[in-house]
């Protein structure tokens, strides 16, 4: 079956322009949450074999629609245009795990933080690597356009006053960047040093491909940096801004969000 078929409809079909302040009047009106995400980055979002979309954000975006009232479609576009603001209503809100940075906070809102993403590097469990330190001057691979490039680039400028300060502990050789978050993943599989030295990447992306098999190592010293995870609006509906703000503060409160994290990591990233 098409994707379309599965619902995850084109965005560029679905309407005009929005006219700022009625996000939540055309979501009531059409009854249906327009929500864009990620389709490869497991266990956060990706596509299962019968096309359908699973993972934690997935879930988080589910529910944030259950608590408006309606029903849910998914969109996956590219994540430059997601975080790119000017969405002209092609979608409602974006649920991609992304990080509330100061560039970002130019061209879209920030709705609220729902978990917190500890970043590692990774290494072939071949490698001799032993600790960050044995980094420098190494190829390390990383998606483009994330938090993951932006720090191992030293330009990392998180907008949350309560995010810890960010501190560089690497300087690479090369920075080889991917489409998506487990293609660098494939690289890392040859021998050390062929492609790649080491991945940056979160913590809960690093286990889960652990556990579908690939044979890599999260080095042992502790966390890169930790950013916070946000559900991102777009400018020009702060009501609306506001009201998912509130749908996500209630989810942490009854401890909706907390499950959900432990469902799909295995600990709790929420606080």
């Amino acid at each position: 079956m098409g994707l379309a078929g599965l619902g995850l409809v084109v965005g560029l079909a679905l309407g005009g322009p929005a006219r700022a302040g009625d996000t939540f009047q055309r979501v009531r009106a059409r009854g249906a949450l327009i929500v864009a995400t990620n389709a490869g980055w497991m266990p956060q979002s990706y596509i299962n074999d019968d096309g359908s979309l699973s993972g934690f954000d997935i879930d988080v975006a589910r529910e944030i629609a259950g608590r408006l009232g309606v029903k849910i479609r998914f969109e996956t576009p590219d994540w430059s245009l997601m975080t790119g603001g000017h969405w002209h209503g092609r979608w409602d809100m974006m649920v991609g795990s992304a990080t509330p940075t100061k560039a970002r906070s130019h061209v879209v809102d920030f709705a609220g933080v729902y978990y917190y993403s500890p970043y590692v590097f990774v290494v072939n469990r071949k490698s001799t690597v032993r600790r960050r330190g044995d980094l420098d001057g190494k190829k390390i691979g990383v998606e483009t356009g994330t938090t993951s490039e932006d720090y191992i680039r030293r330009r990392l400028a998180i907008d949350d006053v309560n995010a810890p300060p960010v501190v560089y502990s690497v300087r690479p050789g090369a920075v080889h960047t991917y489409a998506n978050s487990m293609l660098p993943f494939d690289d890392l599989r040859l021998p050390p040093g062929v492609r790649l030295d080491a991945v940056l990447t979160p913590e809960q992306t690093a286990l889960g491909a652990i556990r579908h098999g690939y044979p890599i190592r999260v080095l042992p010293d502790g966390y890169a940096f930790r950013e916070p995870l946000t559900v991102v609006t777009d400018k020009g509906d702060p009501a609306w801004t506001t009201r998912i703000r509130g749908v996500i503060a209630a989810m942490k409160a009854d401890g909706t969000l907390k499950t959900m994290a432990i469902r799909w990591y295995g600990k709790d990233y929420t606080s």
